[in-house]
């Protein structure tokens, strides 16, 4: 009779994921999966051929995690892109270690290769995110709503980078008037 398989495939990416966001994704080692595990190395090269595989299955765990993150956030505001920004800063602030993985690291850590997606892929989702955003701008008479996105993107992209230092002490209400009043005078 074959004996029963304890560790799952499914256990060692939730461990991995969970490390990621509490940890970092230069944390996930062999090791460090196992021992949070309570396992060997040996279940998690049973079924991942290497590390790469699980740090690639992580990368993919983490763009959903952020595309449901994105379709769950409150939607308050009316302005394109104000939704948009106003996620993407506040998974910053809550996810820093999988914000970080996703929009900021050009490598993934020590040995750590995955095929990256750029930010934009990443942040227009299959939804398409931004996609419909640009749309939303342009049927509202926006000029050149591509080129509003990039100027807009720069003010969310900077705001987010400062919640992971704690130097963005801007309230939400603060933050959406500043992307709203943004919107009306570059559009």
């Amino acid at each position: 009779m074959a004996r029963k398989e304890s560790i799952t495939i499914q256990m060692i990416l939730d461990t991995a994921f969970e490390m990621t966001r509490e940890e970092g994704f230069i944390n996930v080692t062999a090791r460090k999966v196992a021992a949070k595990a309570g396992c060997s190395t040996q279940p998690i090269f049973r079924v991942y051929k290497n590390m790469e595989e699980l740090w690639e299955a992580v990368y993919g765990r983490a763009i959903a995690y952020f595309q449901d993150y994105y379709s769950l956030y409150p939607r308050t505001g009316q302005t394109p892109f104000s939704n948009l920004g106003m996620a993407y800063i506040a998974f910053a602030r809550e996810e820093s270690h999988l914000f970080e993985l996703l929009f900021l690291s050009q490598s993934t850590g020590d040995g750590a290769h995955v095929n990256r997606k750029s930010m934009y892929e990443v942040l227009n989702g299959e939804d398409g995110n931004v996609v419909r955003e640009v749309t939303a701008a342009r049927e509202a008479g926006c000029a050149d709503p591509g080129d509003l996105f990039t100027k807009i993107w720069i003010f969310i992209h900077g705001a987010a980078c400062m919640s992971l230092t704690g130097d963005y002490d801007l309230s939400e209400q603060e933050t959406r008037l500043l992307l709203e009043d943004f919107y009306i005078k570059a559009r």
